[in-house]
């Protein structure tokens, strides 16, 4: 990295983290107070539609936390292999470096972020999977749509611009590659920024995308354009994802049917697209590190992710608008929760 979170010096990234003062721990307890509330409202809406949370497999915490730890380790190593080549021409030993760069209170607030984040990323899933009691509104999002292009189904006019075979094979791929992407991202923030409050950043913005996006699904309940004007895709090259969007449906269906069933849990809903939201927090917070070049490819992966998204009959073009707003203001409240201010990075320079 180049730059660091506060726009400073590679040397100044250096500075190892200290322990906070007491009267600086307010940001920490606005975190985990954001964490408890939202688990207090999924574990309220778990009573309310009589349905207990489910962790299928272990793949929404236990195995999450498991490979998402495995890759931070990977990414702390390349971070102290890097910065002990830098402090040994400096003439600093590595065991110095590694003492001042990963001190108890840096991974120990670490380890908490990656906890916390977790809880919020169970509890968004299960909300989600419980949308399913709610009557979809996907009429209208067809309607909002068709009016916003003049009449025009976006993904008919994507499909007659880009066909009908490649580009569905390609924007599979990137669409696919979504959740990798968004757990590099994260372990990123959590390895190579200069400093915890920094990392908190990224982080305490994901959790408000999954939390603001699970809101979402609430306000306007809906599956898809898949779903809602079928025939649309049906001329499209055979994907994964007509596989993916197909069992999604018959999962639904059989929440519905038989909620209490051990393997009762879905996983569809429309407004607002979140991977666009997710990608688009990406783009904001490479831009808040003062990484450019990382912020141009986040672009053009969100440019690819937008397309993808409408293109594969995921979401609406609504969702998608939806998804950038929800993401802005997800940076905000975190810039507000972590730094007390959503200034500019260089603003808050001096008191990183």
């Amino acid at each position: 990295m180049d730059r660091t979170a506060s726009g400073t010096t590679e040397a100044n990234a250096a500075a190892p983290d200290v322990t906070t003062p007491p009267r600086q721990w307010i940001w920490v307890l606005r975190v985990l107070g954001v964490v408890v509330v939202f688990a207090a409202i999924a574990i309220a809406r778990s009573r309310q539609v009589d349905v207990p949370f489910r962790d299928p497999h272990g793949k929404l915490f236990a195995s999450k936390i498991v490979s998402t730890a495995g890759t931070l380790m990977l990414f702390v190593l390349i971070d102290i292999v890097v910065r002990g080549i830098r402090g040994r021409r400096a003439g600093t030993s590595l065991w110095r470096t590694v003492r001042t760069r990963w001190t108890p209170y840096r991974i120990a607030m670490i380890a908490l972020a990656l906890v916390a984040y977790q809880v919020v990323y169970l509890c968004y899933r299960n909300l989600k999977s419980w949308d399913v009691f709610r009557t979809p509104q996907d009429d209208a999002l067809l309607r909002w749509d068709r009016w916003l292009f003049f009449g025009h189904s976006p993904a008919v006019l994507l499909h007659d611009l880009l066909g009908r075979d490649l580009a569905a094979r390609l924007l599979t791929d990137l669409y696919e590659s979504f959740s990798t992407l968004v757990t590099i991202a994260l372990v990123a923030a959590l390895a190579f920024t200069p400093t915890v409050r920094s990392a908190y950043v990224f982080v305490v913005s994901a959790m408000w995308t999954w939390i603001l996006g699970v809101g979402s699904y609430y306000l306007i309940p809906s599956l898809g354009p898949f779903h809602a004007a079928p025939d649309e895709f049906s001329g499209l090259t055979q994907t994964s994802i007509q596989r993916t969007q197909s069992a999604y449906v018959e999962q639904r269906d059989h929440l519905l049917t038989h909620p209490h069933a051990h393997d009762a849990f879905a996983q569809i809903s429309a407004f607002a697209s979140l991977h666009c939201a997710l990608t688009f927090l990406i783009f904001l917070m490479a831009r808040f590190y003062g990484l450019r070049i990382l912020s141009w490819a986040a672009a053009l992966f969100l440019f690819g992710t937008l397309v993808a998204t409408v293109y594969l009959g995921w979401h609406f073009a609504v969702d998608d608008v939806a998804g950038l707003a929800l993401a802005w203001i997800s940076v905000q409240l975190g810039k507000l929760m972590v730094l007390g201010s959503w200034r500019s990075t260089r603003e808050r320079a001096a008191s990183l």
